[in-house]
C-alpha cells in the first residue's frame, strides 16, 4: 500500500460534500443574498428575516470549515503515528536479521564444538592405552571438564536459537496484523468518502 500524501488527504476531505461544491454553493448563495439584502427596499421585518438567514448560512460555513480543519489535523496525527510505527517495524526487522545472523554463527560454533568433542573422544581412547596411566588420568579429567563446558555452551546456543526463532515469528505476526489494520483503515476512509455526499445532500 502506497503512502498517502497530505494533499490527497485534504482533497479527499474536501470532496466529502458533493464533489467539494457544498461550501462553495453556500458562500455564493450568501454573497448573492447579501447583495440583494443591501439593495433591498422591503420592510424592516423582511430585511431582518433575510439577515437572520445570512447569519445561519455563515454559521454553517464556519462549522463546516472547523470540521474540515479538525479532520485534517487528525489525519496529520495519524500519519505521524503510522510513520513512527513503520520506523519501529523497520528497526525491529533489521534487529531480527542481525540476531538471525548471530544465531547462525553460534550454530557454526556449536558444530565445531561437536566435532572437537568427537576428536577428544577418539583421543581419549588412544590415551587410555598409554603406559603412564597416572598422567593420562589427569589429562582425561581436564578433557572431561573442557567437554562439559563445551556441552553447556552448545545447550546455551540451542536455547538462544530457539528463543530467537520464536521472537522472529512474533515479529512477523505483528507486521501482518499491522498491514491488515492499515488496509482496514484505508477501506473505511474510502467508504466514508462514498457515503458523505449523500449525507451532505440531506
Amino acid at each position: 500500500m502506497g503512502a498517502v500524501t497530505d494533499d490527497e488527504i485534504i482533497r479527499t476531505r474536501l470532496l466529502i460534500d458533493g464533489d467539494g461544491a457544498g461550501d462553495d454553493r453556500r458562500i455564493n448563495l450568501l454573497l448573492k443574498t447579501f447583495t440583494k439584502w443591501c439593495n433591498s427596499t422591503g420592510t424592516t421585518e423582511d430585511s431582518f428575516t433575510q439577515y437572520q438567514r445570512m447569519l445561519g448560512t455563515l454559521t454553517q460555513c464556519e462549522f463546516s470549515m472547523g470540521k474540515t480543519l479538525m479532520v485534517y489535523d487528525m489525519n496529520l496525527k495519524e500519519m505521524e503515528n503510522y510513520e513512527t510505527i513503520y520506523s519501529n517495524i523497520e528497526e525491529n526487522i533489521t534487529s531480527a536479521h542481525e540476531k538471525i545472523a548471530e544465531c547462525k554463527k553460534e550454530i557454526q560454533r556449536a558444530k565445531r564444538v561437536r566435532k572437537n568433542r568427537q576428536e577428544y573422544d577418539a583421543l581419549a581412547k588412544v590415551i587410555e592405552h598409554h603406559p603412564d596411566r597416572h598422567e593420562t588420568l589427569k589429562q582425561l579429567e581436564a578433557l572431561d571438564k573442557e567437554l562439559q563446558q563445551l556441552s553447556n555452551t552448545k545447550e546455551n546456543v540451542d536455547a538462544k536459537l530457539e528463543l530467537r526463532k520464536k521472537q522472529f515469528h512474533v515479529l512477523l505476526s505483528t507486521i501482518q496484523e499491522l498491514q491488515q489494520t492499515l488496509e482496514t483503515d484505508e477501506k473505511c476512509d474510502t467508504d466514508d468518502s462514498q457515503q458523505s455526499p449523500t449525507e451532505s445532500g440531506e
